[in-house]
């Protein structure tokens, strides 16, 4: 990397131009951050020859002010770079006239800076579509609103390929079944299919069917008349009812009770049931979504879930990748986290230290976007980024540690690596590479006809699909 760059930058937010500085100047570079195109104009008339000139394109009031023509004129476009947030397209039609490709995403990281005064390439900014955004079949980062649930962001390759397959499914009233770590965001995923469903002016529903008692659940999902029970003074309906024409969420399903799942089962096939004390039936149409973290097909061989209520609530199968699988989102996760949560929190934002971003996402979170929510919110509460980046080196540290000395021991008395999982997570280890070599030769043999696959394997055309998303293949 050559020596001496000159990067301008030109932000209306005093934190990213203060990170701006800092971090190129660690790198033995010099920036020069102004508030806008009138000091950057000054800032070229002074007869310094600028290297880069980076436009911080978010939150702005008025497109000239960032795309001055008497400033842009004075530099190649090839040399010029926009910081945008994530999912905004606003500004790209006014970068395209500039021939402006090169774009970078805020929060902006230190590696994206080094890359800058490196000069090296970045991806040219995606067309812009006349289609609305949420058909929009595109590569780049997404981020939306949930009506006040939230939102979900889709930047890495597994994120964003699992958009796609949700929008082609938000159309369709087949059931889908989410899995996922426990954290990860599956009742995010919930709410999208439902967004986009012809069924969104009506209800979502989310039942936690784990965290209500079996003997209970029945009356919350189907209601009771008066009298049926004991402390049954009037009558009440259950979610289904509840959820008529709209969406029933049935979270963590892979927990329920194998009585409740054959009572399910039944509701699931005809749309009828009965309340609690009733003797006449009450029928309803309601798009099912369910979602567990549960590993379902061994559930299934331990005879803990149904197979045939499995296949009726799986018609699709949504699987979301764990934060530890999708690191490149972290940075845009905190600063989403740390946006939103400065108000209750009673603190101006703040952006995250160098070194704290960095332990983050060397960290693995084994709670997902649960145990990172948490965090922010220590963090914003305490304001303290030493003691924090401390607190996750040391978790980081702790695993690590664990796991060195467990292989160390293991090495000592003879036993194989795969074998220090464990006999049952031998046995999984070798089952999934049996299965997952075995359906990879039956789609070479097939030239990729998944039916005849399907049938060589002798499993269903379903079953096949959820083993060649489960174990990660592609043609």
């Amino acid at each position: 990397m050559c020596q001496g760059v000159r990067l301008l930058a030109v932000s209306g937010d005093y934190r990213v131009r203060e990170l701006i500085e800092s971090s190129v100047e660690a790198e033995g570079h010099h920036a020069l951050c102004v508030s806008s195109s009138g000091e950057a104009l000054h800032a070229f008339n002074g007869g310094t020859e600028w290297d880069f000139l980076l436009l911080d394109v978010s939150k702005r009031k008025d497109s000239e002010t960032v795309f001055a023509a008497s400033m842009l004129e004075r530099i190649e476009s090839e040399r010029v770079y926009v910081l945008a947030d994530v999912g905004d397209p606003s500004w790209k039609l006014e970068a395209q006239h500039w021939n402006i490709s090169n774009v970078l995403p805020k929060p902006i990281l230190r590696q994206d800076l080094v890359k800058l005064i490196a000069g090296s390439p970045l991806p040219e900014i995606a067309p812009v579509r006349a289609t609305p955004p949420h058909l929009q079949d595109s590569s780049s980062p997404h981020m939306e609103e949930l009506d006040g649930y939230g939102f979900f962001l889709a930047a890495s390759p597994a994120m964003i390929q699992m958009r796609r397959n949700i929008l082609r499914l938000a159309s369709v009233d087949y059931p889908v079944l989410i899995l996922g770590e426990s954290g990860v965001g599956k009742e995010i995923v919930a709410r999208l299919l439902h967004k986009y469903h012809a069924r969104r002016e009506k209800k979502f529903i989310n039942v936690n069917t784990a965290a209500i008692p079996s003997e209970l659940l029945e009356s919350e999902l189907f209601g009771y008349e008066a009298g049926a029970f004991t402390g049954a003074i009037k009558a009440k309906p259950g979610k289904f009812e509840l959820a008529d024409k709209g969406t029933l969420l049935l979270d963590e399903i892979g927990e329920m009770s194998l009585q409740m799942q054959a009572k399910l089962l039944h509701v699931l096939q005809d749309g009828s049931f009965s309340r609690l004390g009733s003797r006449s039936s009450t029928h309803v149409d309601v798009r099912i979504l369910a979602a567990t973290n549960v590993d379902m097909e061994a559930a299934i061989t331990e005879k803990r879930f149904r197979e045939d209520l499995y296949y009726r609530i799986n018609a699709f199968t949504i699987v979301v990748p764990s934060l530890r699988e999708r690191r490149e989102e972290i940075p845009l996760l905190i600063e989403q986290m740390v946006n939103r949560g400065s108000a209750s929190a009673g603190c101006e934002p703040f952006v995250f230290s160098r070194r704290l971003m960095e332990a983050a996402q060397e960290y693995q979170w084994p709670g997902n976007l649960r145990e990172l929510r948490n965090f922010v919110t220590r963090l914003l509460v305490l304001q303290d980024q030493d003691a924090a980046y401390e607190d996750l080196r040391a978790k980081t540290r702790v695993k690590s540690s664990v796991a060195d000395t467990n292989t160390a021991m293991a090495h000592q008395i003879g036993i194989p690596e795969n074998a220090q999982l464990g006999m049952k997570g031998v046995v999984n280890d070798v089952k999934h590479q049996t299965e997952s070599r075995m359906i990879k030769e039956a789609l070479s043999a097939s030239g990729w006809n998944r039916r005849r696959a399907a049938l060589n394997l002798n499993i269903s055309y379903r079953a096949l699909l959820y083993k060649i998303q489960q174990h990660g293949l592609r043609a």
